[in-house]
C-alpha cells in the first residue's frame, strides 16, 4: 500500500548536485540532479528513446544527458537535445515529478502533479536554527517496511529492551510512562513523561546527570511519513512538566521520515540536533554518534520483524494497550490509502 498523493523525502538536499541521483521511491525508479541553475529536477529514471537508466547519464548545461545515445531532458522531462536530429518529436519527453526543497530536505511528490500544494510540506524550522539546534543528519536503508518502521516510533515502550546501553533505560520506566495523546485527522501527538527517573546512558554522558531526572518523549506523527520529536531531560524539582523551553538538562530534537522503496523495504531520514551544548561541536558529533547506534539496533529489530511477517503473515497478531497510538495511526493511514484510490474523493477536493 502505497499513499502516492503525498510529500515524500526524496533525498537529502545536498545529496542532489552535479551527478545524477538514482532512488526508488513507492516502486518507481527515479533519477533527482541540480541543473547548472541549481534547480532540482526529478525524472522517472527510463529514457523514452531505449529504456536506459538516466542514472548512469551525466548533467550538463541544458539538462540531464543520457548515458547511451545522448538525448538530453531538462527539469520537466523535456527532450531538449537528440544529437545528429534537428525535429524534436512531442512525445520525446519522460514523465517528471514535483520536487520541492525545503529545511534541507528534497520533497517529492509521487502521485498527481495537479494535487502537489507545497503548502502541505511540514515544516522542520529547527533545521534552519544552526546556532541552537546544531544538527547531523543521515539516511539508513531498511529491509522493512515505512509502515513498520512508523509502527516502531508509535510504541515507545520497546527502548527499555533494544536500547538498554543507549537512549533506553530502565524498561520499566517505559512501560509505566504517564502519556498524553491528542488525535487528529492527519496524525497525533503523544507525550510521555516518566518522572523521578533514573536518566539513560546516554543522557548522562551528555551533561552528566548525578541524580533522578523528570524525563520527556514528544513525538508528533504527520502523516503518511514524518514523526517531529523532541526528548529530554530535568533534574527532578527543576520543573520540567511547568516549563515551555525546559531549558538547562538535556534536550534534542529529531526528524524521523519513512519514505517506501517497495512494499517491504523503506529509505529512513533522520535528523538529530543538539539542544544543551550548543557550542561544543563534539557534543553533537556525540550524540549523533549514540542516535546513530539506537536506530542501528532499530534497523535490526524491523529486518527481522519484516522477514517473519513476509513468510508467516499478520493475521494472527494481537495488540496490546501499548499499542493505541500504534493503532490510531493505522486508521489515518488506511483512511488516506482509500482517499488516495478513489476518484470521487479526488473530484471532491
Amino acid at each position: 500500500m502505497f499513499i502516492r498523493n503525498a510529500w515524500y523525502i526524496a533525498a537529502w538536499a545536498h545529496e542532489v548536485g552535479d551527478k545524477p541521483l538514482g532512488r526508488r521511491i513507492c516502486d518507481e525508479p527515479v533519477v533527482l540532479f541540480r541543473d547548472r541553475a541549481g534547480k532540482i529536477g526529478a525524472l522517472i529514471d527510463k529514457c523514452c528513446h531505449r529504456g536506459t537508466p538516466l542514472a548512469i547519464g551525466k548533467v550538463v548545461e541544458q539538462g540531464l544527458e543520457c548515458g547511451y545515445h545522448g538525448l538530453i531532458f531538462d527539469a520537466t522531462g523535456k527532450c531538449v537535445v537528440i544529437p545528429g536530429q534537428d525535429h524534436i518529436p512531442e512525445k520525446a519527453f519522460v514523465r517528471s515529478y514535483p520536487i520541492v526543497e525545503k529545511d534541507e530536505c528534497a520533497w517529492i511528490w509521487m502521485g498527481d502533479p495537479a494535487r502537489a500544494d507545497p503548502a502541505l510540506i511540514i515544516d522542520y524550522p529547527w533545521h534552519n536554527d544552526h546556532k541552537k539546534w546544531p544538527h547531523k543528519h543521515a539516511l539508513y536503508h531498511i529491509e522493512g517496511s515505512a509502515m513498520l518502521m512508523i509502527d516502531n516510533l508509535m510504541d515507545l515502550t520497546h527502548l527499555g529492551y533494544v536500547h538498554g546501553s543507549t537512549i533506553g533505560g530502565n524498561p520499566a520506566a517505559h512501560v509505566d510512562a504517564k502519556m498524553e495523546t491528542t488525535r487528529n485527522e492527519n496524525g497525533l501527538r503523544y507525550v510521555r513523561w516518566m518522572l523521578n527517573s533514573v536518566p539513560p546512558p546516554t543522557y548522562s554522558k551528555a551533561v552528566g546527570f548525578t541524580g533522578r531526572v523528570d524525563r520527556w518523549q514528544d513525538f508528533e506523527f504527520k502523516a503518511p511519513s514524518s514523526i517531529i520529536q523532541w526528548s529530554g531531560a530535568l533534574e527532578v524539582g527543576k520543573g520540567a512538566q511547568e516549563s515551555e523551553t525546559r531549558e538547562g538538562g538535556f534536550s534534542l530534537r529529531i526528524l524521523h521520515s519513512l519514505t517506501p522503496e517497495t512494499e517491504t523495504t523503506c529509505h529512513y531520514f533522520w535528523s538529530t540536533a543538539n539542544g544543551y551544548r550548543q557550542d561544543d561541536p563534539a557534543a553533537t558529533e556525540q550524540l549523533y554518534s549514540e542516535i546513530a547506534a539506537a536506530f542501528l539496533e532499530d534497523q535490526a529489530v524491523v529486518a527481522a520483524q519484516q522477514r517473519r511477517l513476509s513468510e508467516l503473515g499478520d493475521a494472527d497478531v494481537v495488540d496490546i494497550v501499548s499499542d493505541a497510538a500504534r493503532i490510531h495511526m493505522r486508521r489515518v493511514m488506511d483512511r488516506l490509502a482509500a482517499q488516495d484510490r478513489s476518484p470521487a474523493q479526488h473530484a471532491a477536493e
